[in-house]
Parts: C-alpha cells; structure tokens; sequence
C-alpha cells in the first residue's frame, strides 16, 4: 500500500510537471522543449524518494505504519515545495524585469548631471514575449544617453527562424539614445548571417573590434568594443591591447565585451569601466551558493553584479533571456536585469 501511494503521488506531481512546461509557449510565456526539463524534474523527484524512504525505515522504533505516514507526509511537502519553485522558475521569475542602478565615479560629461548608460545583455529572442515589451518600456522611460548590447541576441533554437530574426530586429529597431546605440557580439552565439539580418539598416552601431570616441566636452568617452573569441582568449586579450594604445590618454574608456573573462586584461589596459553579460548570474541560483554553472572561463569569481579591480569597474549582467537548446526556460533567485550606469 506504500509504495502504491508513493507511486500515485509521484505520477501526479510529474503530470503536473508536464502540465507546466507544455502550457509555456501555448500562453506564448517561452518556447523550450518539454521533454529534458521533465526528465531533469523526474529525476529530482524520484532521487528524493530514493534518499527519503531508507531514512524513515531506519527507523526501527517507530511502527511500520507511522514511518510509512512520515515519509509520505514529508514527500509530499518536499514535492509541492518543488512544484512551486519550478511554478516560480517557469511563469514567474523570467518576467519579475528588474532595474539595477549603479554609480561609477567619472568625468563630468555634463556640467549638471550624470552621464547615463543603459545596460542590455543576452535578450536570447525566441519570440515576442511580455519581457521583451516591458523592457522596451522601461528602457524609454530611463531616458538614457547612450544603450550599450553586449551580445547574443537570439537563442540557440531559432537561429534560422524567420520569426525570432523579425521579432528580435523589431526589438532592436525601437532603441534610440541621443548619443547613440553601441552593440558587440559573441562570435559563437550570434553568427555573422544573422547578425546581418537583424542589424542591417538599424542605427546602431556594432563594433567589431574597434574604438568609437565621443567628443564631449572635457574628456573624450572611448567605447572599445571586441568580439568575444571565447575558443581563443589570447585573441581578444591582444586586440584590447592594440584598441587601448589608439585611445587618446585622457579619454574615459568604456569596454563593451561578451564574457567577463578580460577582467585581468582590462585591468591590465587601464579600462575605466567594463560591461560584460553571459553569465545570466548563473539563471538558476541556490540560497547561499548562488550559480549552479557560469561558462566562465573564472567560474563563479565574477558571476553577477559590481566587481572594484584596482581602478576598473566591472559589472556583469544577469541579462534578459535564457539559455536555449534543451535548457530549462527558467530563472530561479536570479531575475532578468536592466542595467542603468550614472557616470558622475
């Protein structure tokens, strides 16, 4: 009679699984694949079964019935605290659209206010989504002097689909700042055909290993933006040598970069501030711990957020959207980010 409960509690929740992922791209929320999400759920859910059952039988004082209604009573709890997290992690956290405001000492580019950047990383379009509306929206409304993108742009499932290329272009379109939109990429995750289509025509400016300075006032602002070779670090770090020496020395020098692994190498080159993304602040984070996985070439040294190197500032971005491929459409205690940075 146990294990037949057992058994039925289990087949529940994991239709209540599948309920979940399936009904994503049917209410147009994100457009994974049901079926490694629910084999990854399924195995969390049996191996604690597995862990729970051996615990409460050890319990040899305790009558068979009653260590039977314990760990039934605990799976369940354990189970429905799973089902709400990934309930949390599916429909709630990948739209909880946060903005995250930094300050960053500088030159006084104006003489009565800072000198605003807007922060956008890893939109990763499948479709048009609630995110990526409200983004926009937030976006005009901080009324920034400049946007900066640091890179992948679409997911990896739709590469090729007409629609996600539409709908991210059709994203990208609608970014104005009055000193203009600066972009850089990732040679991996958005490929030279695709980033083509999308870009073609916009004013933006995507700086493929180049230096773009604005001549304000005092000091000239000096964008360096490099195309993340991730496969061949000693690359990129070359180039930013080489870019820095065409900065004139008075300049303020903003590095716009992929991954947030040039942090020795912009140390290094006197970078005075460093915007990277790609880490998503690890999207499914743990109390405590924080980032499950990170694909940095530092691991989980700069995961997320405002890191102080000698004189250079580094933030890395949670981003916007979420890995692809059959990676879970998820965030957990990591929700996507707008980043806005005052330079006064």
């Amino acid at each position: 009679m146990f294990r037949k409960s057992l058994a039925i509690a289990l087949s529940g929740f994991l239709a209540l699984d599948w309920l979940l992922l399936a009904l994503l791209p049917r209410l147009g929320l994100s457009y994974g694949p049901v079926g490694p999400p629910l084999v990854t759920l399924t195995i969390v859910r049996w191996l604690m079964a597995a862990l729970l059952v051996p615990f409460f039988w050890r319990w040899r004082h305790v009558p068979s019935s009653n260590a039977a209604k314990a760990t039934l009573a605990v799976m369940w709890t354990l189970n429905v605290a799973l089902s709400i997290c990934a309930f949390e992690a599916l429909y709630i956290e990948p739209f909880r659209l946060t903005v995250t405001e930094v300050t960053v000492e500088g030159p006084a580019f104006f003489p009565d206010r800072p000198l605003r950047l807007v922060h956008l990383s890893d939109l990763h379009v499948e479709y048009t989504t609630r995110r990526e509306r409200e983004t926009l929206t937030q976006v005009a409304a901080l009324e920034p002097d400049i946007i900066v993108l640091t890179g992948d742009y679409f997911n990896t499932s739709y590469f090729n689909d007409p629609l996600t290329r539409a709908d991210a272009r059709s994203f990208l379109a609608q970014l104005a700042a009055p000193y203009g939109v600066y972009a850089v990429t990732d040679s991996r995750l958005d490929p030279p055909n695709a980033m083509q289509a999308i870009f073609a025509g916009l004013p933006i400016t995507v700086l493929y290993d180049e230096v773009v300075c604005l001549p304000f006032e005092d000091v000239p602002l000096c964008l360096i933006g490099i195309q993340s070779h991730r496969s061949v670090p000693k690359r990129d770090r070359a180039v930013l040598e080489t870019l820095t020496r065409q900065v004139p020395s008075e300049a303020y020098k903003l590095l716009l970069y992929h991954t947030p692994d040039l942090a020795e190498a912009a140390v290094a080159n006197d970078i005075d501030l460093y915007l990277a993304g790609h880490t998503h602040g690890g999207q499914i984070r743990l109390p405590l711990y924080g980032a499950v996985m990170t694909f940095s070439a530092y691991g989980k040294k700069y995961e997320m957020g405002r890191y102080t190197l000698d004189a250079t500032t580094l933030y890395v971005s949670r981003g916007l959207g979420m890995e692809g491929s059959i990676a879970p459409r998820a965030r957990f205690l990591c929700p996507p980010e707008i980043v806005v940075v005052d330079i006064e």
